[in-house]
């Protein structure tokens, strides 16, 4: 389905809507107290600053509004800081391995409150960034929680109570998402969601992650990592579902070197506090577990709360999501939804991409929808994680015939360089008729900085190649990108070092 070309239209109210036409002229005499825009976007996180900048650097004059701080939930209480964190973690973890390089290191305890001053200076530094941004871009910054109208007008109140009321021709939602809570497991004392614990400026000796998904694991990679004692309650059969078994299972046995307590298939059921600042969480058949630190992990949900869409006819579905098509278009005309407020992978990337999606039917551009079966996928924790395109179970499920090949990381020159050889390359391709491999659906990976090396596959799966092609292009020597190369030139019948 092609995108509705808008350019040199006219909307039902008389204005024109062509390529970069600012509206103040056109419908000015609508509502004089009103500021007009060609692009009002509401919510300031990586999918509203990406639309706001990519719409501005176009030439559309643009109002972002932000009810907290522009960078949203990413910057300021997600991405960023949880990554600032693992960084903390991994020079602990080198330091205590020094001895292996020969260099003598006495590790003493971890000043977690200077990661913590250290995280939130790279936090405000690309706050400022950003903020420095809408002024060169010369974007509308405008602080306070916006809303939507019936007429596709926005209302924005700020702290103060003041209201201003902002029409553009074209509206992109952006609110993004809080994290899901656990009833009797709300934020207070001991129980956290991501938000708190990335406040912390301690280690807690013990800690129970409930939810064993990406962000779950994360914080349980850091904190294992920094000394903490922590276990997994999974309820599921096991942690990272969806993930390709070959690489869940690397993680799984990583995560049991660092003694992370794994408990899979339990459900948690309560928490009792003991009075002196840790608590009991009650899970299983009847098991308990005394900790220090409750890390309720188990996803987000769209906050749409704010945005005011029972006044209008924007759809939205029984789980909160702001509802749209393939071209981030909501019921309404010219309302755009994108990122974590739509049903799509709740990945900063994935906004930035929906964002230019949106942005393009603004500009009337041919547009390209977002693939997102094919998506790049990371998780942060030690090992680090990485794919695009179907796992080989999914793909068989999915009825492809396939050919597998996956190379470990353990005969990688680079990976015993760093002294980190646990993981493995795995590429999955469609079986030919004649039995050979042929275009590559999958790429996964586990080890060393596979998130900063999977662009290659990402490519190789988007662009619909071959491993005949892949094995043509070279790899530098030594690397842990050859494993890659490897891999796909295996696929092909020959191989050099696998």
């Amino acid at each position: 389905m092609q995108a509705p070309n808008l350019s040199g239209l006219h909307s039902s109210n008389g204005y024109r809507v062509g390529v970069g036409h600012s509206v103040v002229a056109d419908v000015i005499g609508e509502n004089p107290m009103a500021d007009q825009f060609d692009l009002v976007i509401v919510g300031g996180g990586p999918g509203g600053y990406a639309a706001a900048f990519y719409g501005a650097s176009a030439g559309l004059n643009v109002a972002l509004i932000e009810k907290d701080t522009i960078g949203g939930t990413c910057l300021n209480r997600g991405c960023i800081p949880a990554k600032a964190f693992l960084e903390t973690a991994a020079a602990r973890r080198h330091a205590e391995h020094a001895s292996d390089f020969g260099i003598a290191v006495t590790v003493g305890t971890t000043d977690f409150a200077v990661a913590q001053a250290r995280k939130q200076k790279i936090v405000d530094g690309l706050v400022k960034g950003l903020t420095g941004l809408t002024k060169s871009k010369k974007v509308t910054y405008m602080l306070g929680v916006g809303s939507l109208n019936s007429d596709n007008s926005v209302t924005v109140v700020g702290d103060d109570g003041a209201t201003t009321k902002v029409v553009g021709r074209s509206v992109i939602l952006a609110a993004g998402s809080v994290p899901r809570v656990i009833p009797g497991f709300e934020p207070g004392g001991p129980i956290m969601t991501s938000d708190e614990v990335l406040m912390l400026d301690r280690i807690p000796a013990r800690i129970a992650v409930i939810g064993g998904g990406a962000i779950g694991c994360e914080f349980a990679s850091t904190f294992a990592d920094l000394g903490a004692q922590v276990t997994i309650l999974e309820g599921l059969p096991k942690i990272l579902p969806g993930l390709d078994a070959d690489l869940a299972n690397v993680v799984v046995r990583s995560f049991q070197k660092k003694k992370i307590d794994i408990k899979t298939g339990v459900a948690v059921t309560g928490h009792t506090p003991t009075g002196s600042g840790s608590t009991v969480v009650q899970f299983g058949e009847g098991e308990s577990l005394e900790v220090d630190a409750v890390i309720v992990s188990i996803g987000r949900r769209p906050f749409a709360d704010q945005l005011g869409l029972a006044q209008t006819s924007v759809a939205v579905s029984d789980r909160g999501f702001v509802e749209v098509d393939e071209y981030c278009r909501t019921s309404v005309p010219q309302v755009f939804a994108i990122g974590d407020l739509i049903n799509t992978p709740q990945l900063a990337h994935v906004a930035y991409a929906e964002a230019i999606v949106a942005v393009k039917q603004v500009l009337g551009e041919t547009v390209i929808p977002v693939d997102y079966d094919r998506v790049p996928w990371a998780i942060y924790c030690s090992p680090e994680v990485a794919w695009a395109g179907p796992g080989e179970e999914a793909a068989r499920a999915a009825g492809y015939d396939v050919v597998v090949a996956k190379h470990q990381f353990r005969a990688n020159s680079r990976a015993q360089i760093l002294g980190e050889t646990d993981g493995l390359v795995k590429i999955i391709a469609k079986k030919n008729a004649d039995g050979t491999a042929g275009q590559v659906l999958g790429v996964h990976m586990v080890g060393p900085w596979v998130t900063e090396q999977l662009s290659g596959g990402y490519l190789a799966v988007n662009w619909e190649a071959n491993v005949e092609e892949i094995a043509h292009f070279l790899q530098p020597h030594p690397s842990l990108s050859e494993l890659f190369g490897e891999t796909a030139m295996s696929l092909t019948g020959r191989s050099i070092n696998a």
